[in-house]
């Protein structure tokens, strides 16, 4: 049992010892938190402290508390490696689909996999005027109108936690690639639909609050943290081919730096939950 200041307010004490009890396994991820009327009687606190207690825990990406449902453990949050080979480029093989656990476990108890989980296209805006158009057209050396955008979500777990959006110098594209709700790896099937095979070019890594935009694409509030990795990839002769930008949902997900390939060889990239 950790120690805890005098000082310390109670209920960020009691906080402390629901997340031991969290990260102990006694609450697993996906379980649900017990009522406040247990947790009081347990702790020997009252239901106001166990209140502010489960917010701290909640502000943390701790908890989930879903209105008339209950409170539970979130799952630990995404680490997926994106290995960039110093000594040669890699294709862009749209390994998101390589690097997250699609094929999600449901709860303890359940069989099988989460239904509905990958990448699905939900929208193919015009490009126009928006910054976020403007800085494609920049990093691809076109003008907006010789671009296309395509924008998608991926579910993991049943919930949607990337929202993407990719631009590339090609117009029109087929109508069945941009079919809302057409499932399936976007960054292979853009590359198919121009006849080229991509590299990476650059990839780089931020953080947002979320717009009105995609809080309703990935169910979150508004101004919630999201993570960004945005990036152009290439065709092998180094033309600009794809602009990509994610947004992550920031309490599922995390980037990692890996400095090492498995077995030791020398390496080094950025990770998160989207490649």
């Amino acid at each position: 049992m950790a120690t805890h200041r005098s000082d310390t307010p109670l209920y960020r004490r009691l906080a402390r010892q629901l997340q031991e009890r969290i990260d102990a396994g006694t609450y697993p991820a996906g379980s649900r938190l017990p009522s406040e009327p247990e947790l009081s009687a347990d702790f020997g606190v009252n239901r106001l402290t166990v209140r502010q207690a489960v917010a701290e825990l909640e502000r943390a990406a701790v908890l989930e508390i879903r209105r008339g449902v209950g409170t539970f453990v979130r799952p630990p949050a995404v680490r997926v490696s994106i290995t960039v080979d110093p000594r040669s480029q890699r294709f862009d093989l749209g390994s998101v689909h390589r690097a997250l656990p699609l094929d999600t476990p449901l709860p303890e108890g359940a069989a099988g996999t989460v239904e509905g989980d990958g990448e699905a296209v939900v929208a193919a805006p015009a490009v126009g005027g928006s910054a976020e158009d403007g800085e494609a057209a920049r990093q691809l050396g076109r003008t907006v109108g010789e671009l296309s955008r395509v924008d998608t979500v991926i579910r993991i777990g049943g919930r949607p936690r990337v929202a993407n959006s990719y631009w590339v110098p090609s117009r029109p594209l087929p109508a069945e690639l941009l079919r809302p709700g057409r499932p399936g790896n976007m960054v292979l099937a853009l590359a198919g639909a121009a006849g080229v095979e991509l590299e990476y070019d650059w990839r780089a890594f931020g953080a947002i609050g979320a717009d009105l935009a995609d809080a309703e694409l990935l169910g979150v509030p508004p101004g919630t943290p999201l993570l960004v990795r945005e990036g152009v990839s290439c065709t092998p002769d180094g033309t600009p081919a794809l602009y990509v930008r994610r947004r992550i949902d920031g309490s599922s997900a995390r980037f990692v730096l890996h400095y090492r390939e498995p077995g030791g060889a020398a390496g080094a990239g950025g990770s998160g939950p989207a490649r």
